[in-house]
């Protein structure tokens, strides 16, 4: 096992220096802080995986909504779809830290133990190498978290109840927060992704478990969570929906971003 994998998309899809990526990462998630906090821990998160300039406000939005729990929430289980290398199932890392230029975060082995004999996990150091859907969240899980340890999980095709298993092995109490990495739409005018993903955002609402790689390309992770939200009485709510031609691209062929919150149900 390789001790730490290195930063694959510092500078370009965020800051490579230190400084700027912290001031950048900070600003972010102070303009994101809703004004009256959240009485609730968010149990999981969907967060976008863009780069900052175009998906960064709205990751904030999913981020900032941490602040009251900074110090409680010690372990993150973070899923994201695969890229550039094809994997069937999950696959873990073949690590022990992920780096970012704002230090190291530690792979929790503990948790690596609880799944890694399952079926549909295997570990592939390729699938990770230079994935940028799990590395983007690092530094702003880093500035909004105290101290936490990360399950990485690069995940190709899998059906919910694949996805789910792994989750419930890895619930956990307050102490685990679960993040899944997912853009929306890709490549279409404004208006029309606007209206495939306010269809997108109420499937997930609903915990419609049949979401499409086509509406978002995190559509393994999500529908697994969607499955586990089922069964755990969890409730979304949607923090932020926009696209590429909101922040900082052109209106012709946008990426479409949402963050979304889960929480217990007050009914559930």
């Amino acid at each position: 096992m390789t001790p730490i994998r290195p930063p694959a998309v510092a500078g370009m899809f965020y800051p490579a220096d230190p400084a700027q990526l912290q001031t950048t990462v900070d600003q972010l998630l102070a303009a994101a802080a809703a004004p009256a906090p959240a009485l609730q821990q968010p149990k999981a998160l969907i967060v976008p995986h863009a780069g900052y300039v175009y998906s960064g406000p709205t990751a904030a939005r999913a981020y900032a909504a941490l602040a009251p729990w900074r110090a409680t929430i010690r372990r993150v289980v973070l899923l994201g779809p695969t890229h550039r290398v094809a994997v069937r199932g999950l696959a873990l890392p073949d690590c022990e830290a992920f780096a970012t230029p704002l230090g190291k975060v530690r792979l929790d082995a503990a948790a690596r133990a609880l799944i890694e004999q399952l079926p549909q996990v295997g570990v592939s150091a390729a699938a990770h190498a230079q994935e940028h859907s799990l590395e983007v969240h690092l530094p702003f899980l880093q500035r909004a978290l105290d101290d936490f340890a990360l399950l990485p999980l690069a995940v190709g095709n899998a059906p919910p109840e694949a996805v789910a298993e792994v989750l419930e092995r890895l619930w956990g109490g307050p102490e685990t927060l679960i993040v899944v990495s997912s853009d929306l739409s890709h490549f279409l005018t404004y208006a029309a992704a606007q209206q495939v993903d306010r269809d997108t955002c109420s499937h997930i609402l609903d915990l419609c478990t049949d979401i499409r790689p086509e509406q978002a390309c995190g559509a393994f992770p999500v529908n697994g969570l969607l499955l586990a939200a089922q069964r755990h009485g969890l409730r979304p709510t949607l923090l932020d929906l926009c696209n590429s031609g909101d922040t900082a691209g052109d209106r012709q062929r946008v990426v479409g971003y949402a963050a979304f919150a889960f929480h217990v149900s007050d009914h559930g």
